[in-house]
């Protein structure tokens, strides 16, 4: 094989916005194919994963999910 099959793709995709605007939804729809309507809000940050193959390519996305309190402002900042 060469090398250039053999790779594999990193992508980190940091969702950031106000309190309650949907983000924690937006993630879980996308990656668990799942919507709770009564969940809880996002403390300091979350994470999922998603693996996928395009165009013959393994294509990896890390997801984080953000709290969007403004105490939480230092952790969204070191994620980014």
């Amino acid at each position: 094989m060469e090398d250039e099959e053999l790779k594999e793709y990193l992508f980190k995709v940091v969702i950031i916005g106000d309190f309650a605007v949907g983000k924690s939804y937006f993630l879980s729809r996308y990656a668990r194919n799942e919507f709770y309507l009564h969940s809880k809000a996002t403390i300091g940050v979350e994470f999922q994963t998603q693996n996928m193959e395009i165009y013959g390519k393994e294509v990896k996305a890390q997801i984080w999910d953000t709290a969007g309190h403004d105490r939480f402002r230092a952790v969204i900042l070191c994620t980014a």
